[in-house]
């Protein structure tokens, strides 16, 4: 841990009862081989809205205009916060375009989400309340 705070946004994409994920490729630093919300670092000059616009389209070629403010949650992860909307609507449709980072995204259901391996322990009960 280098003492360094990361700010980091995300996004919970619901479609049909079922929260869209990315999986984190075993070769990245950061938090390897787990089901993660697609986001990112807010870099310098944006805000944090600005940078899951910016996420969004760079890593599911997507895009979004409207979504709740604020954040549905605000997590303390070691050495990040991770502010996380919920997105409702979006325009195309959502494919991985960052092989580097995910080897794949998928759509799941609150049974299928309680089977898999997330990122953060904190994330089941954030998305059990978006999905009920």
């Amino acid at each position: 841990m280098t003492g360094q705070r990361h700010d980091v946004v995300c996004a919970v994409l619901i479609r049909h009862g079922q929260v869209l994920l990315a999986h984190r490729a075993a070769t990245n630093d950061w938090y390897p081989d787990v089901w993660d919300l697609p986001g990112g670092h807010v870099e310098s000059g944006e805000t944090g809205m600005q940078a899951l616009i910016r996420e969004l389209r760079e890593e599911l070629g997507v895009s979004i205009s409207e979504f709740d403010d604020p954040p549905v949650a605000e997590l303390r992860l070691e050495d990040m916060t991770l502010r996380i909307w919920r997105v409702d609507t979006w325009l195309g449709e959502p494919r991985n375009q960052a092989p580097e980072e995910h080897d794949t995204v998928g759509w799941f259901d609150l049974a299928q989400l309680e089977e898999l391996e997330l990122a953060s322990v904190d994330y089941l009960p954030l998305l059990r309340r978006l999905l009920e």
